[in-house]
């Protein structure tokens, strides 16, 4: 009897054992989950995760430095009283250098995919970011960089010339490899949504070999004071000479922005930021607001609120680079509006109006673009107010302050350039205090409260982490500055 009984447990464990490990494979895979890593999977995250970052330090600083904004108070100093310290620079250093291995993932799955537009993808995001890293630190790690599975941990820093060779070498190679005759095989890409679909080709595709010849044309005008040390001239001439081969932005709808999309994941990162964080703490500064309200510019209504003053809705601003003790009421002055933390333009990476910009500059230093300066200039300005879906008044162009001076000596045309320029660039990383540091435009009011031994910052400082996680390299790198890791130190191609 007893062995009846084992034998029947023995029998029901092992018919519930044979049940539980039944199809135990096909039940324990998620259906959705890819299986393998196509460069669709990697895309459309890390585009995402790079443009947070650069907007991220758009608000939290270009707009502080450049007195876009200031803050309501600020006892402790910032980057509106040009206070730079090793934490100024670090989330964009941090956002940008943890995609970078996803970044290598996408280009060497591409190449043993032989994906080529994948490929070429990776390149003009490789160009736009360390363009971005190195105009904001100077040297930087770039050859060594995502390459520890060889062991390399500790990557040296490249000279700033050194990396410009090899982006303007990227931006190439991605223009020979784009493909415009078809989609991306794998889809995955929100910005120009080069995937898949009936009708639409390679028009996407069309649409990243423009950008990459606009980013190429900024990078090069960046480095201008180069020529010579780089034949940035003839490259220049090069793309301006065949718009078939080297075709850049001519429309809005060329836009490189990432927009969101508003389903999960994909929100506007500050969709859920509360007032205190949004609009409580900064305001818009008189520098900025006060050109708007004498303009009548139609993107003050997109961009700013407005407070009650003698009963009238109106613009206002506050002083940059005010005195510490100084502290603005909450709620008294034009911050950003609410409708922005939703928006689905505020990805910006470049711009058709940022090109035309580029080109009203290189007509004015002679170089055949094919129009005017005075009418690269105007189609500037409009594009930025239909990027941002203002309306744009009759005669705008033509009024006073705004009109163009052909007339005017060529210094004083680029910092009419210049200035619109500035007003083009909001929500672009860190392009508005590059570009004035290079032209010296917009030339922005000194504060009263910045202290006289402070002064317009040439670099960030590099993450004080660094001292503990790579100190030989950081050494050699500072060294490189003349020995001190100071912002003012001015970099290869300001100088």
């Amino acid at each position: 009897m007893c062995n009846r009984i084992l034998y029947f447990i023995i029998l029901c464990c092992g018919v519930f054992l044979a049940s539980c490990t039944k199809n135990f494979e096909e039940i324990n895979t998620d259906p959705i989950r890819p299986t393998t890593i196509t460069p669709g999977v990697l895309l459309g995250q890390m585009q995402y995760r790079f443009v947070n970052t650069s907007i991220a330090r758009a608000k939290g600083f270009t707009h502080e430095l450049m007195q876009v904004t200031a803050p309501r108070e600020s006892t402790s100093g910032g980057a509106h009283r040009y206070v730079i310290t090793g934490e100024t620079g670090s989330s964009l250093w941090d956002g940008f250098y943890s995609r970078m291995t996803d970044l290598e993932d996408l280009y060497t799955i591409s190449t043993t995919l032989k994906e080529d537009n994948y490929k070429a993808i990776a390149l003009i995001y490789k160009a736009w970011s360390y363009s971005i890293l190195t105009d904001g630190f100077g040297d930087i790690p770039f050859s060594q960089t995502a390459r520890a599975k060889e062991g390399i941990v500790t990557p040296a820093f490249d000279s700033q010339k050194d990396i410009y060779v090899t982006l303007l070498e990227y931006l190439d190679t991605a223009n020979n490899l784009l493909n415009t005759s078809k989609a991306l095989t794998y889809s995955g890409d929100i910005v120009y949504n080069a995937n898949p679909s009936p009708g639409t080709g390679g028009a996407g595709v069309l649409k990243w070999k423009k950008f990459c010849n606009s980013l190429k044309l900024r990078l090069l005008l960046r480095i201008s004071k180069r020529n010579g040390e780089i034949d940035v001239n003839g490259q220049i001439n090069t793309i301006l000479s065949d718009a078939a081969k080297y075709p850049v932005f001519t429309a809005t709808t060329d836009d490189a922005i990432l927009r969101y999309p508003g389903t999960n994941p994909y929100y506007n990162p500050y969709y859920n930021e509360r007032d205190l964080g949004w609009r409580q703490n900064d305001y818009y500064t008189l520098f900025f607001m006060n050109k708007m309200n004498t303009d009548d510019d139609p993107r003050r209504g997109v961009w700013a609120t407005t407070v009650k003053v003698n009963g009238v809705d109106t613009y206002t601003g506050i002083e940059s680079g005010y005195p510490s003790t100084t502290v603005y009421v909450t709620d008294k002055n034009s911050s950003y509006k609410d409708a922005l933390k939703t928006s689905p333009l505020l990805g910006v990476m470049m711009t058709c109006a940022e090109l035309e910009f580029i080109k009203a500059e290189l007509a004015l230093k002679g170089f055949a673009t094919g129009n005017t300066a005075k009418k690269h200039y105007e189609n500037g300005i409009t594009a930025s107010m239909a990027q941002w879906g203002a309306v744009m008044p009759a005669g705008y162009l033509q009024q006073p302050g705004v009109v163009y001076n052909e007339a005017g000596s060529t210094e004083s045309q680029l910092e009419q350039i210049m200035l619109q320029k500035y007003y083009a660039y909001y929500f672009v990383d860190c392009q508005a205090w590059f570009e004035k540091r290079r032209t010296g435009y917009p030339i922005l009011p000194r504060g009263s409260g910045i202290p006289a031994e402070n002064q317009f910052p040439s670099r960030f400082l590099y993450p004080g982490y660094l001292q503990s996680l790579n100190p030989d390299n950081l050494q050699k790198a500072i060294q490189a500055l003349g020995g001190k890791d100071i912002s003012t130190v001015k970099g290869w191609w300001e100088k």
